[in-house]
């Protein structure tokens, strides 16, 4: 079938990206699902430093690719093994499929499947397979959802489903802004109500976190970022205490779990100077691979400190995001405040600059165009 999407043409051009233009919006063949492979109808899909990493050279990935790794839709096509999903149900992409064969797959959680890693690092679905082309050239996948279409084959593991009463928009951020900075405080930091916790870096992931710890009613919520108004929207959000990093560092200010979400080294050591004695350093941002930080080996020992990787939350998705979904329904984790702006398909490389310069928590895109997809019921209010 014919689908249009945003494809990723090749990397290290320069910003601003809405005048070099490193990502067009095309026109894809996209093949049948196979067997454990289900056809999607996107509804909405964020916008994501992970995806802004391919876009910048930082994380290394085949082209061109068709990008587009937290989004949701409905189920318009399943292949002859799916059995436990319905034509019409919405499902949440997960970035990370697992296999559930892998040693990885049986720590809960705490490590990434191996086999889900290395097909996603190919370009290419669980089972090694691709159904992406333009005018006869292969076009990859990416991350194993490729969401930045009007449409999408991907594996069933890498789709968790949702209750029509979850919005499209709030459903595509559970996908990983909240299953990434969430899981970092309920599977790796897992605070007890008296305890504290500090948050580095308020983008989608760190936003996430803090209303993640505000529902979990932790006494003591400390929000870290380098710019004002993202700590103003901190502090509505219920932060008890918000700083910059300077601040942080000047002032000794401490915290018994400290989540680093700005995949940036300086974050990671402002981060780890801000541990208490006895507490642990979550890192779940995605620096570039050849980042490197300086932290003083013998405090760990001394003090008694551990540091913690968290990928995707530690999260097993079909596990986790119901109980994201369920939190949001009750009125606890107000996810609707994590999304910036909603934007057309057509508006992607102006939402790179973006997010590249910090102006955004989270930008959705919405299909409800004749050129992007179908009419979608949206969460408000939006953060403006």
């Amino acid at each position: 079938m014919k689908i249009i999407g945003a494809v990723l043409e090749g990397t290290g051009l320069p910003r601003p990206f809405a005048e070099s233009r490193p990502i067009t919006i095309s026109e894809l063949d996209l093949g049948e699902p196979g067997p454990t492979e289900i056809l999607v109808q996107l509804e909405a899909a964020g916008i994501c430093h992970s995806d802004l990493s391919v876009v910048d050279g930082n994380r290394v990935r085949p082209t061109p690719m068709l990008l587009g790794h937290e989004a949701a839709g409905r189920v318009v096509g399943m292949g002859t093994g799916v059995t436990d999903l319905q034509t019409g149900q919405r499902v949440v992409m997960s970035f990370l499929p697992r296999c559930e064969d892998c040693d990885n797959c049986a720590e809960d959680g705490r490590l990434p499947c191996t086999t889900g890693s290395k097909t996603n690092g190919e370009g290419v679905l669980l089972h090694g397979s691709a159904h992406l082309s333009r005018e006869g050239e292969r076009v990859f996948h990416h991350l194993g959802v490729s969401g930045f279409a009007t449409h999408a084959v991907v594996d069933r593991a890498s789709v968790v489903p949702v209750d029509d009463d979850v919005p499209a928009d709030i459903a595509a951020v559970l996908g990983c802004a909240v299953l990434t900075g969430g899981g970092a405080v309920l599977n790796a930091a897992r605070p007890k109500p008296e305890d504290s916790i500090m948050i580095v870096g308020l983008g989608g992931v760190g936003m996430a976190a803090l209303i993640t710890a505000v529902s979990q009613n932790v006494s003591r919520i400390v929000a870290v970022d380098t710019l004002e108004e993202k700590l103003e929207h901190a502090r509505r959000l219920g932060a008890n205490e918000t700083y910059t990093p300077q601040q942080v560092l000047e002032q000794g200010i401490k915290a018994k779990y400290v989540i680093e979400c700005a995949g940036n080294p300086k974050a990671f050591e402002t981060a780890f100077a801000a541990t208490a004695v006895g507490g642990t350093t979550i890192t779940a941002g995605l620096p570039s691979p050849d980042a490197r930080a300086q932290i003083p080996p013998m405090t760990i020992t001394a003090e008694a400190r551990t540091i913690v990787g968290s990928y995707l939350g530690s999260a097993v998705p079909s596990r986790d995001i119901p109980q994201y979904a369920q939190l949001w329904r009750e009125g606890r984790l107000p996810v609707e405040e994590l999304i910036t702006t909603r934007i057309r398909l057509a508006d992607i490389n102006l939402a790179m600059d973006q997010l590249a310069e910090g102006k955004a928590v989270r930008q959705v895109i919405i299909f409800n165009s004749e050129n992007d997809g179908p009419a979608v019921p949206i969460a408000e209010p939006c953060v403006s």
